[in-house]
């Protein structure tokens, strides 16, 4: 549900710019749950904007002209003035929930009291980051996740899209997750040797991990092994894990993370991304998604040596192997970056 449901099924065009020097592009306009979704004229999802943290660039003035934040290169022109005024009134309404007491807040002031009554110091971080863990809504998992990979974009550059190599790329996170997995990759122009799993299901994938294969089962491995991180480690736990109790007394007082604390860490999990699940959590994916394993075994270490697991282990073993990508849909993937 956005912020207000009267603006559920509210659509408009607009004109994006990915980038200053990038041309407008026309686009399809519309409210999600806390974002606003940026789709193509083939409906496919371009881009997802927080909501609050959307900025006006041009107030008082038509037509509007907005961008997700304000480091963004991204920029976004409206003429229809009813979605204006529903952008306008649908952030401010987020921003006002967000700094109100909830739930959230409420079962956070709780916990805090009760362990500080308690006065176990030596479990309050993990009973508070638990708390955390349970009361946070996929909604906001999704918002941390958009704000981490923001901050990830600024360190590797804009995410690489393209209308045929982003429509394979969906369809192998669908074969490799299933269809009710939600979340969406990204591609990026560097990176780390492995993808990363952040909050809200946001895959971010290294292009050379498209480019440096021939075979499309590498990448969907890939997929699974970043998925897989969720079933080892809670993205969410780890994130505060790492940036202390004040982070996690902040999430569950005020229901947000700061900025800065936020950035810090994307910049930490870019360079140290998480380790590969076990090979007992990833076996059981690759047979969920009847993929093979040992495309990605060999593609992790070309000796196999460290990877032996997957290599011997493989569920396809004996069994024919379907087509993941046509021909057309693989080349266009392996072109998204262009």
């Amino acid at each position: 549900m956005t912020a207000l449901t009267e603006f559920d099924r509210l659509e408009s065009g607009g004109l994006w710019k990915a980038s200053p020097d990038a041309q407008r592009r026309e686009v399809t306009v519309s409210f999600g749950n806390a974002t606003l979704i940026i789709s193509d004229t083939a409906e496919r999802p371009l881009t997802h904007w927080s909501l609050p943290a959307v900025e006006r660039l041009n107030v008082g003035e038509r037509p509007a002209l907005f961008s997700p934040g304000s480091d963004a290169t991204e920029t976004l022109e409206i003429s229809d003035d009813m979605m204006i005024d529903a952008m306008e009134k649908v952030r401010k309404t987020v921003k006002r929930r967000r700094s109100k007491p909830g739930r959230l807040r409420n079962i956070g002031l709780l916990a805090g009291i009760g362990a500080i009554v308690v006065g176990a110091v030596v479990w309050l971080p993990d009973a508070l980051i638990r708390e955390a863990q349970s009361v946070v809504p996929p909604v906001q998992r999704a918002e941390i996740g958009a704000t981490l990979l923001g901050h990830i974009q600024r360190i590797t550059g804009q995410t690489c899209r393209s209308p045929l190599g982003t429509a394979a790329l969906e369809k192998l996170h669908t074969r490799a997750l299933g269809p009710d997995a939600g979340g969406q990759v990204f591609v990026v122009p560097s990176g780390p040797d492995t993808a990363i799993y952040l909050p809200g299901g946001l895959i971010v994938m290294n292009r050379d991990l498209i480019e440096d294969t021939e075979d499309p089962a590498v990448v969907g491995g890939h997929i699974i092994a970043a998925a897989a991180q969720l079933r080892a480690r809670d993205p969410l736990e780890a994130l505060l894990k790492e940036s202390g109790i004040g982070t996690t007394f902040n999430l569950l007082t005020q229901g947000e993370i700061p900025p800065d604390t936020l950035r810090s860490y994307a910049e930490t999990l870019f360079a140290n991304p998480p380790v590969r699940a076990s090979d007992e959590i990833l076996l059981e994916m690759f047979a969920n998604a009847q993929l093979p394993s040992t495309p990605y075994a060999y593609a992790v270490d070309v000796t196999g040596e460290s990877t032996l697991g997957l290599i011997e282990a493989d569920p396809t073993q004996g069994a024919e192997a379907s087509e993941l990508l046509s021909d057309a849909e693989w080349i266009s993937l392996q072109g998204i970056c262009g």
